[in-house]
């Protein structure tokens, strides 16, 4: 992949990893973001949104990280600014679109995997499904790989980080699992997919870790880490009324997100194969920097 570059849409917490891995890895990158002026590393190219055109024509690579909007037609904002100039783009041969386990919908607790047909019960899934068809339509001319992301956690946003501000709450609803993923194997995944796009077409792959767990065994296990008691348990159902409804849609939903498909199809096992090994990890290299 020498001569590949790759155009990311939204330098966000994700999207910044991917930027890093794929500079490592000899790729030349430009991202847009809402700071175009400040590149956060050196290497990286920076653009506002709506001066891609350009970077569009060179891009072999395409990600886009950015949710659909939250107004009535809750369009693709990529698709919606930049279609023609992506339909026509004379390098491109593939595009990846960061989607969510959400679109699977409620599962009362069974497993999903790439095979399982999408039933997303939140009006913020159906947009996100409405986004997988659209860039979908782009697979008969480029490769189009759609990854559905399970809870995004890593350095600096990881129960960790709630717990010593105090914020973190030890829910009890026992049955009631969640399935996440370290920002560090999304971007493994990411590069890995780009490697192996074999042409054409359309494929679905789950970044999900190998254990989804219930959220207050996260919490323990964050709290043992750190040496500190864990906060004081809470039945769902006496705190349900008082969560705001984007929390409170997220414990609507109960499913097991299965990703072994994903993991073979890209020649990779995640390098945190759950909570516990990427808690460890962040806390581990907290120290390292502290002592650098």
């Amino acid at each position: 992949m020498n001569d590949s570059h790759l155009l990311i849409f939204g330098l966000g917490y994700t999207g910044e990893a991917v930027a890093r891995a794929a500079l490592a890895q000899g790729l030349s990158v430009a991202a847009t973001s809402r700071a175009p002026a400040r590149a956060p590393f050196p290497g990286l190219r920076l653009l506002a949104f709506a001066d891609a055109a350009a970077e569009i024509a060179r891009a072999t690579h395409l990600l886009a990280t950015a949710p659909p909007g939250e107004d009535a037609d809750g369009a693709d904002p990529v698709l919606a600014a930049h279609a023609a100039a992506i339909a026509a783009a004379p390098r491109l041969r593939w595009a990846g679109y960061y989607s969510t386990t959400g679109v699977y919908g409620d599962r009362d607790g069974g497993w999903v995997d790439e095979a399982t047909p999408p039933a997303p019960s939140q009006d913020r899934s159906r947009r996100r499904l409405a986004a997988e068809v659209a860039w979908s339509a782009l697979a008969g001319r480029i490769a189009v790989d759609l990854f559905r992301i399970a809870g995004i956690y890593g350095p600096g946003r990881s129960v960790l980080d709630d717990l010593r501000a105090g914020r973190a709450r030890r829910i009890l609803r026992p049955g009631h699992m969640f399935s996440r993923i370290h920002r560090d194997d999304i971007a493994a995944a990411t590069l890995a997919a780009m490697r192996t796009a074999a042409g054409p077409g359309v494929r679905v792959l789950n970044l999900a870790d190998d254990e989804p767990a219930e959220s207050a065994a996260v919490v323990e296990e964050a709290a043992r880490l750190l040496g500190l008691k864990p906060p004081e348990p809470i039945p769902f159902a006496t705190i349900e009324a008082q969560m705001s409804p984007i929390a409170r849609s997220f414990w609507q939903e109960n499913r097991r997100v299965a990703s072994a498909r994903t993991q073979a199809v890209l020649g990779l096992r995640w390098r945190y194969a759950s909570y516990r090994e990427g808690l460890r990890a962040i806390l581990a290299a907290e120290g390292e920097h502290e002592t650098a």
